[in-house]
């Protein structure tokens, strides 16, 4: 952590995010908050409860039940000297402004030769295991990734959650932020009193190890340090890495893991089918081939929609256990 930023405290995810909002709308006036019960509700998650009260409804905007249309708003508004944030209440919805992110704040700064820039950031939600069902507990953390001109962020602790949000928010970049539901009070950890940013495209080291590298995004990293504790009760040394943003990638990271333990399992929570984890997979599986001892694996979600059942619907997502079973099979003991 920087020297700059002060004492720690232990605080929960949801508040880093919210602090990391507040802040960044005090220190830039230009910033606006925008969404379905972003103001008088704090969201869905309550995460964002009281900021209307210091920033006012002509900054925290609750809006119409109308995802691409307050999207398009947020992209003319940051054309136009504006930096919203677009609150998008679960991931799933991305289906509704896919036009609006895909072929209109990703394009416009190449289409325009630099000369129009997309400040924007999409916050939005990602995982199960929150009982919400099919439409409203995918993570689709893939689908941005996939496009040029986006920037894609997918923190896993309060301390990431927080300097990744004020440096995607600072970014002229548009910027598709995926924040863990089940995080937002489940998960909580050290993070500054003072100003920080975390840059975009830096991976972490949350674990150092010597017998399999866990490569692992978001509710994932969690999982997989949870193995890793585990595995060193049989010996077995494990290393957890967590790539903060799926775009820009720290590619040198990854790989260099890998050539260290000779072993990899990539963890995400969205699909297998061409996702996430498939890329890391690839990634790590090209870079570290010749230092490889067993063959790269991924531990996605299951390739099912998911149930309203909680019975069946934990067992579709990763669990400590079956990570545990995997890096044995792998390192052979």
């Amino acid at each position: 952590m920087p020297e700059a930023a002060g004492n720690t405290r232990e605080i929960t995810f949801g508040l880093a995010i919210k602090e990391a909002i507040a802040e960044e709308m005090r220190r830039d006036p230009r910033i606006v908050l925008m969404g379905e019960d972003v103001a008088e509700a704090g969201t869905a998650f309550k995460v964002l409860g009281g900021l209307v009260d210091e920033f006012g409804t002509g900054r925290v905007i609750d809006t119409p039940i109308s995802e691409p249309g307050f999207a398009g708003i947020g992209v003319g508004a940051a054309m136009t000297g504006l930096r919203p944030i677009v609150d998008i209440m679960f991931g799933d919805f991305m289906t509704l402004i896919m036009d609006q992110v895909v072929n209109q704040a990703a394009k416009t700064s190449y289409m325009s030769g630099g000369k129009w820039r997309v400040p924007l950031v999409i916050r939005t939600t990602m995982g199960a295991t929150r009982r919400s069902a099919a439409q409203h507990s995918q993570s689709l953390h893939a689908w941005p990734s996939h496009i040029p001109g986006l920037k894609v962020v997918v923190p896993s602790t309060p301390y990431d959650a927080k300097g990744l949000l004020k440096s995607a928010i600072r970014d002229d970049n548009p910027v598709v932020f995926f924040e863990d539901k089940i995080s937002y009070t489940k998960v909580k950890g050290p993070v500054p009193t003072g100003d920080y940013t975390i840059p975009l495209g830096v991976a972490d080291v949350k674990r150092e190890g010597r017998d399999i590298s866990f490569i692992a995004t978001s509710s994932m990293v969690q999982v997989a340090l949870g193995a890793a504790a585990m595995l060193e009760e049989v010996g077995i040394s494990a290393e957890v890495v967590d790539p903060r943003t799926t775009w820009p990638l720290d590619e040198d990271t990854l790989v260099e893991s890998v050539k260290k333990t000779s072993r990899a399992i990539v963890m995400d929570e969205g699909y297998a089918r061409y996702g996430v984890g498939a890329e890391l997979a690839a990634l790590v599986s090209q870079g570290a081939f010749y230092h490889l001892d067993a063959p790269v694996t991924r531990l996605c979600a299951m390739h099912v929609p998911i149930p309203f059942s909680p019975a069946l619907e934990d067992a579709t997502v990763p669990t400590e256990r079956a990570a545990f079973d995997m890096a044995r099979k792998l390192v052979g003991r």
